[in-house]
């Protein structure tokens, strides 16, 4: 079962509510990034079996950056963490092979929900 995560987001803030959410799913952080860049650098070096990361980030947003690692891994698994005003970006999203998605302010169920899914 795919465990080891890498978590992808510009706000430490963030990252620290999903590693502590997750954690405590038995989830492996290995890694984390904020911005795109950094997220691709970081997939490469340590092969997580899955990313969550968040569309809107200095550098490279989370769309481009989603795009570079599939094409790096095409079975890549990513989960996009996103506000709701970004719908057209979530959907691109979607539509370039992100797994699943979690919305800012996020519930611990339904990050749960959705990391259990894509790991699946």
């Amino acid at each position: 079962m795919s465990r080891k995560l890498l978590l992808v987001d510009d706000a430490p803030i963030i990252r620290l509510k999903l590693k502590n959410i997750l954690q405590a799913q038995n989830y492996e952080v290995v890694g984390e990034a904020n911005n795109g860049v950094e997220a691709i650098e970081k997939y490469k070096e340590l092969k997580p079996d899955l990313v969550t990361m968040d569309i809107v980030m200095p550098e490279k947003d989370g769309i481009e950056a989603l795009g570079d690692i599939l094409k790096i891994d095409s079975n890549a698994k990513v989960v996009m963490v996103t506000a709701i005003d970004q719908r057209d970006s979530l959907m691109k999203a979607i539509q370039l092979g992100a797994v699943d998605y979690i919305i800012k302010p996020f519930e611990d169920e339904r990050v749960i929900e959705a990391i259990n899914k894509a790991a699946g």
